[in-house]
């Protein structure tokens, strides 16, 4: 059936598979069922929902509501959000349930959640077990990183987002398993890689793109198992040899612009895979490891039978799913930053290793509780008060008769229910919006001033010299002015060793404005319908009609290429 977005007004398609899983994943109580209705919101602007509550990048320097501690946040000081440093936070310091009420069927559900959420203390950060990694937003087990996030099981690695497994490696986006890396864009496996995307298990390499297995070649495009490559015509080692050392005496902002438009030329001659995907199956979308019967979705790790999900590991007969996973996630919907085993899981943000929740947020290793907030291995909780199971059962259909009469059961929470304003958040990447725009739809924006940094100058970025070998060590006393947007930030002192030893030009643009600029270089996440460039057959893909790659199928592309 068709239906009308009640935001965008766009017209979007439900189909009886998505009908018989919404019937599929409905809560029973006391033996009846609670139908989930179709949703209301078509799949971009659920997915916009979601990400509204998601902070990755934007830090500020407040104090712990519990200790009076100077720490880092997330939350503005300006919030009025109840926030404690992560330590205390997951202390026996402070009891979550004391702040638990009764339901009132006399307000919307929503409006007492919201209450909740302002008193409940919230983490300062997603931030856990590493070392000298304060400035990580959100991660675990790292060391010695910054400005990184979300990161993990990482070292060495600065300015980066979606960075795994991963050991010097900087300023790059949804990477694992890389080392010594630089401006790396959805690349894994590789090691000595710098400005290079979409490759596997490459290593000893600069300028690549769409190339697997690839070692000691620059500027190349598409290939497969090959050395000694230099935009695509084979060479000898004594050649690459020269050319690599020409290259590297040292690399320069108009040198990397001359690879990036060489890169370009060679791409634009060379055939494009339609969808990318390695030992994956039946799916539709763009990005896909592993995975098998995926539908409308992006970036997804062993993944089998979701729909609607986006950047999303071990998940099973689940949909709309935004950033979550990790050691798996099954029969679940409409989540935001969930996973570590969770089951059945409905409506619910940053929950892990749950079971049959509802609405809850920051909950962990928590089952059947509903509206809660802050909780940990509890049971049979509403708005964090404690009932039996029986009672549980009895009141939990009650509120949701409430919700589906307020038109709230089935529906995340509303974006008026984010911690952050808009523009803090991974949303603003996803789908911009004016001030104007946010404010119109009665959201929060939040006007960013930089505090400006103690330093000895600031200088114009135009005005650093090309050559690292030029840089002198006072640079670490000094802001820059970004190239582009005039904010000022700094270089620390593992950032320039790493340019050194690379022999990397400093960068001209604040580490904002380089992600922005990484993430305009990814395909966007929607389809395009358009002909196979080779034998004519339809095709779903991310590049648009009007793009100038050319495009296969995916049976013209492995054909080609192999």
């Amino acid at each position: 059936m068709q239906q009308t977005c009640r935001q965008c007004q766009q017209s979007f398609e439900i189909t009886p598979a998505d009908l018989a899983f919404y019937d599929k994943v409905s809560p029973v109580f006391n033996g009846k069922k609670e139908p989930i209705p179709p949703p209301t919101l078509c799949p971009d602007c659920r997915q916009q929902r979601r990400l509204a509550f998601r902070n990755a990048h934007v830090l500020y320097k407040r104090s712990c509501d519990l200790t009076g501690q100077k720490i880092l946040s997330t939350a503005s000081p300006d919030k009025p959000h109840t926030i404690y440093n992560q330590h205390d936070w997951w202390s026996d310091a402070w009891e979550p349930m004391k702040y638990g009420f009764d339901f009132e069927f006399s307000r919307p559900c929503f409006e007492q959640l919201l209450e909740l959420q302002l008193s409940v203390p919230r983490l300062s950060l997603g931030n856990f077990n590493s070392i000298n990694s304060e400035y990580v937003a959100i991660g675990g087990d790292n060391k010695n990183c910054y400005l990184a996030s979300p990161c993990f099981q990482s070292e060495d690695c600065y300015f980066g987002d979606s960075i795994y497994s991963c050991k010097n490696t900087n300023d790059c986006l949804l990477c694992e398993s890389m080392e010594i890396s630089y401006e790396c864009i959805n690349c894994k496996n590789g090691y000595n890689l710098f400005f290079s995307q979409n490759c596997i298990n490459c290593h000893d390499s600069l300028f690549l793109k769409d190339c697997n297995n690839c070692s000691e070649c620059i500027g190349c495009f598409g290939l497969k198992n090959q050395r000694f490559f230099v935009f695509n015509q084979q060479v000898n080692e004594a050649e690459f040899q020269a050319i690599r050392a020409r290259l590297a005496v040292p690399l320069t902002h108009g040198t990397i612009a001359n690879m990036r438009g060489k890169l370009q030329e060679t791409e634009r001659k060379l055939p494009h895979v339609c969808m990318r995907q390695t030992m994956s199956e039946n799916c539709t979308g763009n990005e896909f490891i592993e995975c098998r019967n995926c539908g409308l979705s992006y970036d997804l790790k062993r993944c089998e039978d979701v729909k609607f999900c986006f950047r999303v590991f071990d998940a099973k007969n689940s949909y709309d799913l935004s950033k979550c996973g990790i050691t798996g996630l099954e029969l679940c919907y409409e989540l935001m930053n969930a996973g570590y085993g969770s089951s059945h899981v409905l409506f619910c943000h940053a929950s892990k290793s749950a079971m049959d929740a509802y609405y809850c947020e920051h909950c962990y290793s928590c089952s059947d509780c509903f509206g809660c907030i802050g909780l940990r291995h509890k049971h049979h909780c509403i708005l964090n008060k404690q009932y039996t199971k029986e009672e549980y059962n009895d009141l939990v259909p009650k509120i949701i008769a409430k919700m589906r009469a307020d038109g709230e059961w089935g529906e995340f929470f509303p974006v008026t229910m984010s911690p952050f304003a808009y523009n803090e958040t991974v949303a603003q990447e996803y789908f911009p919006l004016t001030k104007e725009e946010v404010l119109e739809r009665g959201w929060k924006w939040r006007d960013q001033t930089d505090e400006l940094p103690k330093v000895e100058k600031i200088i114009p970025a135009a005005q650093l010299p090309d050559s690292i070998d030029d840089i002198p060590g006072d640079i670490l006393n000094w802001a820059i002015e970004c190239e582009a947007t005039k904010r000022p930030f700094k270089i620390i002192k593992q950032e320039l060793e790493f340019y050194r030893q690379m022999r990397l030009p400093v960068p001209r643009f604040h580490p904002d404005e380089r992600h922005r600029r990484r993430m305009a270089l990814r395909n966007p996440r929607k389809l395009w319908n358009r002909q196979c460039a080779k034998c004519q057959q339809p095709i779903a893909t991310s590049y648009s009609p009007e793009r100038p790659e050319i495009v296969y199928c995916e049976s013209c592309y492995l054909a080609a290429v192999y």
